[in-house]
């Protein structure tokens, strides 16, 4: 069976996103590996070993367009309302609260937020299928 270890995003700033990252999800830099023309930076924190690598690449100066075949990456966390609450005291502007439904049935509640180069990340309150 296959496991899934980390997912790559390009980004332009390494500091800002560094940044946004350890304050939206605390997720820190656990690798740093330095090549002639980029940088890997793999973040992560105790909550799971799935790392999230950030690639900035040297003398990039336009910023990156996620493109119409990017969708989203998702975290879970105990309490959404608590998270989006501290996210926007954090002043990283999270969008407003969904309460997602299949008819009658409850889906998941969750929110998105864009990081510094636009990549949108979902923020679902932990129950049912998202643990």
């Amino acid at each position: 069976m296959a496991k899934a270890v980390h997912s790559m995003i390009r980004v332009l700033d390494e500091a800002r996103s560094v940044a946004f990252y350890d304050t939206a999800f605390g997720l820190t830099p656990a690798d740093r590996l330095e090549f002639e023309g980029f940088t890997l930076i793999y973040l992560s924190n105790p909550e799971s070993d799935f790392e999230l690598e950030l690639t900035v690449n040297k003398g990039r100066t336009e910023p990156y367009a996620p493109g119409d075949g990017y969708g989203h990456l998702a975290v879970t966390v105990e309490d959404v309302q608590a998270e989006h609450a501290r996210l926007t005291a954090a002043g990283l502007a999270p969008r407003g609260i969904v309460d997602f439904r299949n008819g009658e049935a409850p889906v998941a509640r969750f929110f998105f937020i864009a990081d510094p180069d636009g990549y949108q990340i979902e923020v679902i309150q932990r129950g049912g299928r998202f643990r």
